[in-house]
């Protein structure tokens, strides 16, 4: 434990308030969010993302929790963790990252650290985001101030692999800010720490590890495509090829989340930026970003050979969210497969146990259903593998269908001669 450390956590999401639990066990630290609702619900003890749970939180005994920069003024370590998403046209979006650095600078103080966490493309940190806070705080950067890159690694929903024992790659502007920032990091992370030799390394290091999982299942979902044309099933194929034991087990799908579907795009432009195109990466991407359609175009000719007439026909979609056993809704590419039926005018119900409605209805103009309706649906598409939805029986996802419903398994839930289609 490091003495006289003051730590001011800015963004207090999925990773964020993981992280500031495990510093507030040890450090006192203020976590800071602009979201007051956020702050009321974390200050009565709950998570609603489910990544913590009350009793770590009660263990965090020298954490508090504000949504007043000021609160965060005398801290002397600031770790940023808040969104890097990308817009409509699939470029970064750094805003979330910028306004955080500028009301850094407001703070900002001599001999003061800046940790940033954000998935960025290599360089964001010092040639986006110190600028700003030179400019606010009127400080000399590696003089006066100093910053940090430490790349986030929390996978959401898992309970297995948790902050504290994945291993932490940490990087420092200077020698001396780096070894401070890896002995705070070696604190709280039992997995230790991989001292990076530059800011641009560490970021590079953590945008390359969604972008080989991105290519990888984009490799597997062009195979899916070319063995559904073949008449052969994908899995079966792949659990034949898994009997050596150097394949890769990935498995075709709908590829979104706040990090593979989003950080090759932030290593892409970066790489345009210096004038190289990159064929492979976005290629993948092109492969990833068009399942949605692909399983609908499949859906909608299953729907005509059993002939259900496919305009104002319903169909029911299990699972909204990116991934299983979690409520988080960014960037899943379930919405997808929602846009493209609504082209054919379908009516389209979506069930999640796991989503807040309210959120749902916010992000994508989706009412989840509260529980789906029997015998009503001409369709059902598996879309998420929910605990809840691998406990079921076939019979008892047929029993929401009209007779002889559509069932489509995304998730591989099912035998293939249980179902009408998988990928």
């Amino acid at each position: 434990m490091l003495e006289n450390i003051k730590i001011g956590m800015i963004g207090l999401g999925y990773v964020g308030l993981p992280l500031a639990v495990e510093f507030g066990k040890q450090y006192p630290t203020v976590g800071f969010d602009i979201n007051r609702q956020r702050i009321d619900q974390l200050r009565a003890g709950s998570d609603h993302t489910l990544e913590v749970s009350e009793q770590e939180l009660a263990e965090a005994d020298q954490l508090s929790y504000t949504a007043s920069i000021e609160d965060i003024a005398e801290c002397n370590v600031y770790i940023v963790t808040v969104p890097t998403p990308i817009n409509e046209y699939k470029q970064p979006d750094l805003t979330p990252l910028q306004k955080a650095s500028e009301l850094l600078g407001k703070v900002l103080k001599p001999d003061d650290v800046v940790i940033y966490e954000s998935t960025v493309y290599p360089g964001a940190t010092e040639e986006v985001c110190v600028p700003i806070l030179e400019r606010v705080s009127k400080l000399v950067f590696n003089r006066d101030f100093y910053v940090g890159y430490s790349p986030e690694r929390i996978n959401p929903g898992d309970k297995e692999h948790r902050v504290t024992n994945i291993l932490k790659v940490t990087s420092g502007s200077t020698e001396a800010v780096a070894e401070k920032i890896d002995r705070l990091y070696q604190s709280i992370i039992a997995a230790g720490t991989h001292r990076a030799s530059s800011i641009k390394v560490a970021e590079a290091a953590k945008v390359i590890e969604n972008t080989q999982r991105d290519v990888n299942i984009a490799l597997i979902n062009e195979l899916a495509l070319i063995f559904n044309r073949l008449g052969i099933d994908t899995e079966e194929v792949l659990l034949a090829a898994g009997t050596k034991w150097n394949f890769l087990p990935f498995r075709p799908g709908l590829v979104g989340g706040h990090c593979i579907g989003v950080d090759p795009y932030y290593l892409t432009h970066k790489a345009q930026a210096i004038g190289y195109n990159p064929e492979i990466i976005l290629s993948g991407r092109r492969i990833n970003d068009g399942m949605g359609e692909y399983v609908v175009g499949q859906l909608v000719k299953l729907m005509l050979k059993k002939r259900f007439h496919v305009q104002n026909a319903d169909v029911l979609i299990m699972g909204l969210t990116f991934k299983e056993n979690c409520p988080d809704l960014r960037n899943t590419r379930v919405v997808d497969i929602v846009k493209e039926l609504n082209t054919f005018g379908v009516n389209v119900h979506v069930y999640d146990p796991w989503v807040n409605a309210e959120e749902a209805k916010q992000e994508y103009g989706i009412r989840p259903l509260a529980q789906p309706e029997p015998q009503k649906y001409d369709a059902i598409v598996i879309a998420v593998a929910h605990d809840q939805f691998k406990q079921m029986t076939i019979e008892e996802v047929q029993a929401f269908g009209k007779d002889n419903a559509v069932i489509y398994d995304l998730k591989y839930l099912f035998p293939a001669e249980l179902t009408d289609a998988r990928l």
